[in-house]
């Protein structure tokens, strides 16, 4: 088991005093089946262990442990505004504040993040199908000063096309708020009445449509990767992975 963390870093055009990091599964102190970063702290795993591998992370980061605005993610739409007391249950985070991290836990869920290109305001979004249907994107787009012609987004680690097999409900649910959803979904070979999804093209289409047309990122399949990658849907019992951002002053 390596010691060492293995952090993604976006490959985006953010502003130099935007900082962003995905994790891995990779450097943490957690056993199997959590093995070995995990971070989440409602998947069962032992407590001592998520609050070494969340120390670990903020060590990483040459930040304070404090400053990592944890939720309790819904599958909903609500946003917060950081930093705030407690863990709200919410699934998307906003600050303009220097220092205070806006942070997101995922197995399968895409993480986007978001800046301003004048680098005053950073988002973090928990999209599951649900969240992304029902407009936990919009919602974020809406929450910054600057227009959304001026908004970059990163698209993190997420279960991939090839892997997100879903029912009818889900095509007719993203279809009834945007015919052109269709474009993301493909027939299932293996069940009858079922799709392949692609949550990162929708994921696109729905910040295009509240125009964010400068989007990165999306081409790390969770499913596919088990070294590297937590995944619920493979694995069912398992870790979470953070997906972060942060001014710097």
């Amino acid at each position: 088991m390596t010691s060492e963390l293995d952090l993604i870093r976006p490959d985006w055009p953010a502003p130099d005093r935007v900082r962003a990091a995905s994790t891995t599964r990779l450097g943490g102190v957690s056993q199997p089946p959590w093995h070995s970063l995990n971070l989440g702290t409602h998947v069962r795993d032992n407590p001592q262990y998520v609050t070494e591998n969340r120390a670990r992370l903020a060590s990483e980061l040459s930040l304070e442990s404090a400053a990592f605005g944890w939720l309790s993610q819904v599958h909903g739409t609500d946003l917060v505004t950081s930093p705030v007391d407690g863990i709200p249950e919410a699934d998307a985070s906003t600050t303009t504040q220097a220092g205070q991290v806006c942070a997101i836990l995922t197995a399968d869920c895409l993480p986007v993040l978001l800046c301003d290109r004048a680098g005053t305001q950073v988002a973090a979004a928990h999209a599951g199908w649900r969240g992304l249907c029902a407009g936990i994107l919009e919602q974020v787009v809406a929450s910054f000063t600057a227009p959304s012609a001026e908004i970059i987004a990163w698209l993190g680690p997420a279960i991939g096309p090839a892997h997100f097999e879903v029912g009818q409900e889900v095509r007719d649910a993203f279809m009834a708020v945007d015919a052109r959803a269709a474009e993301a979904f493909s027939v299932s070979g293996a069940r009858p009445g079922h799709f392949m999804a692609d949550i990162y093209s929708l994921a696109r289409q729905r910040l295009e449509k509240a125009g964010v047309s400068a989007v990165y990122g999306g081409d790390l399949c969770t499913v596919s990767d088990p070294q590297r990658f937590y995944s619920y849907r493979r694995d069912g019992q398992t870790g979470r992975m953070a997906t972060l951002v942060w001014l710097e002053p």
